[in-house]
């Protein structure tokens, strides 16, 4: 028997490869065990190959596992394509119609299963995906009946004959390869998992989930690949709690109402990639001088231009940082999984209203789109934190001045706001350089006091962990560094290298703007060597490291930027290479 499973299923984009990847992993996860899912998909609503890999383990993985076990495929192409991952003794298991082929002179199994022909028996070659599942579930040694629950919160609303004909594509697909092939092989059969309930969610949905719990009450927002997904859960969701989605014409509305609706007092933010972000920088810049709350999500993908749109990348990172024209306060957070990634959202409205400033929350396709095992999440740990937003109390002694001092010169360079319509409140509101109370003004010290000011914050920006760290060793031979959805993978590369008598560190960045300086010296000055783990050409990361640290000498990257996510392996192997 065995604790770990990597499986894929693969075949042309729009003949339900997606669906039999989610039936598969979310009755898994309803057994108790953890899954990892990425998504292979193409640019395009129908055809080019797509798979869907999920690692199914009864302990925490982060990761896409670096071979395979069982390749579901159903056409020639997946197997030409996805072959080389299988490993010594693992199983092809393919669609008869196709007459299937695999390399000759290999330790790997073809079963040759007519999926859409036991789909047709049933009324429609639509369920051969179906039948494709039964297929793994009597390899895995699990009951078919077992996906019963998942089949009829997926097909339900179509009514229970479909539910029911499903369920028997499922135990044709079972009976078939035990009793036509007699797959009788123990070495595959899966142990049992400890039954716990935990949710099985992309980063997207942590984000909108956590945005609903963080007090959003509005979206504004474009469609994009890949952040797409937020937007369509809070279509669904919000308006149950008294909130509204805008679908705009463009990421320009998009972001300048998501700054109208914060400077009305609402929190609001909006979501989109690379290319809706260039659109915002002018509009982030308002955010910066008109000391407005705003967030917005970047869910990195290939670029530049339109790019890779379905595919990973991490090349957003100094634009994120150095995008907009002038200077402001901006702070850039980077969850590195689907549980930070719901509070961080939580905390990104805090700090945009306590700092008054554009908060953006990086991601990247990997962690936005792939789908990962949380464990319950901590909902009395949510605390809502809206800074100096003034009570209409606060302004009663304000009766005889003529205005509001918005833009007030304070130590800490936070000015006390109000929202339209409180009494005692008026103050301009104007994109050019003002006083305090927010009329133009050219004047060379009043420029140079609000710049100041403004940029005070940054001084005083406080994120609870700016560095997720492991460090196990005084002076390691290595330090890794990430950010992202690269966490998972460099830790399972870690545990590799220390097998190999190297000693390593890891350091996951959170907190990408203002850089943690202080948390990150100490640690490259204590490891011999610096590798910094992208997915992107130019080493932007490395970089920033390098300019907020130093320590040049020490500092090499390890960089990926075709389109794919690193595996645990190419981490190992280079690192060797690198020392």
């Amino acid at each position: 028997m065995i604790n770990q499973l990597s499986w894929k299923v693969g075949g042309q984009q729009g003949e339900g490869i997606e669906s039999t990847g989610e039936v598969f992993s979310i009755a898994l996860n309803r057994l108790g065990y953890y899954l990892y899912g990425y998504r292979h998909f193409s640019s395009r609503i129908k055809g080019g190959h797509t798979n869907n890999k999920i690692r199914v383990s009864t302990t925490q993985v982060r990761s896409i596992s670096d071979d395979l076990d069982i390749l579901v495929a159903f056409d020639q192409e997946t197997i030409d394509v996805n072959f080389a991952e299988l490993r010594d003794g693992g199983i092809v298991i393919a669609d008869s119609k196709f007459k299937p082929t695999i390399p000759n002179d290999t330790n790997v199994t073809l079963y040759s299963v007519p999926f859409t022909e036991l789909a047709a028996e049933l009324g429609t070659s639509l369920m051969k995906n179906m039948v494709a599942i039964g297929t793994t579930s009597a390899i895995l040694d699990l009951d078919p009946s077992q996906y019963h629950e998942v089949v009829n919160e997926i097909y339900g609303r179509k009514g229970q004959q479909i539910v029911e004909k499903n369920m028997e594509a499922i135990k044709k697909g079972a009976e078939y390869i035990k009793e036509e092939l007699g797959f009788n092989r123990e070495d595959l059969f899966l142990e049992k998992a400890d039954e716990q309930k935990r949710m099985f969610m992309i980063g997207n949905d942590a984000i909108a989930l956590g945005a609903l719990a963080g007090g959003l009450r509005f979206m504004a927002a474009y469609p994009i690949t890949p952040a797409s997904e937020i937007m369509e859960y809070l279509i669904d969701k919000l308006p149950e709690f008294g909130g509204a989605v805008i679908q705009t014409e463009d990421e320009i509305a998009a972001c300048t109402m998501a700054i109208g609706a914060n400077y009305a007092g609402t929190r609001t933010f909006t979501a989109s990639a690379g290319p809706g972000l260039s659109l915002m920088m002018e509009a982030i810049g308002l955010s910066g001088i008109t000391e407005t709350p705003l967030v917005i999500v970047d869910t990195q993908r290939g670029g530049p231009s339109t790019g890779l749109p379905t595919k990973q990348e991490q090349s957003d990172l100094m634009a994120m940082i150095y995008g907009t024209h002038g200077e402001i306060p901006k702070v850039v957070m980077a969850p590195s999984t689907v549980q930070e990634a719901f509070y961080d959202t939580i905390e990104a409205f805090n700090i945009a209203e306590e700092y008054q400033c554009p908060v953006i929350i990086l991601t990247d396709l990997q962690l936005s789109l792939g789908k990962q095992t949380v464990e319950p999440l901590d909902y009395s740990k949510i605390e809502i934190r809206r800074g100096k937003l003034m009570e209409e109390s606060n302004l009663a002694e304000l009766e005889n001045k003529e205005y509001f001092k918005r833009y007030e010169i304070t130590e800490d360079g936070v000015s006390p706001r109000v929202v339209p319509g409180m009494k005692n409140g008026i103050h301009h509101m104007t994109g050019v350089e003002h006083d305090e109370s927010g009329k133009p003004s050219e004047a060379a010290g009043n420029r140079k006091a609000q710049m100041d000011k403004r940029l005070r914050k940054l001084m005083n920006i406080k994120f609870k962990t700016p560095v997720h760290t492991d460090t196990k060793h005084e002076n390691p031979d290595l330090l890794l560094v990430g950010f992202n959805s690269t966490r998972g993978t460099i830790e399972e590369a870690m545990d590799r290298l220390e097998n190999d008598g190297i000693s390593v560190n890891h350091a996951h960045i959170r907190l990408l703007h203002p850089f943690p300086s202080q948390e990150m010296l100490p640690l490259v000055q204590a490891a011999k060597k610096v590798v910094v783990v992208e997915n992107n050409a130019t080493g932007q990361l490395a970089n920033i490291l390098k300019m907020n640290v130093g320590h040049a000498d020490k500092v090499s990257s390890l960089l990926k930027y075709d389109g794919n996510p690193f595996l645990p392996h190419e981490i190992h192997t280079k690192c060797k290479e690198l020392l």
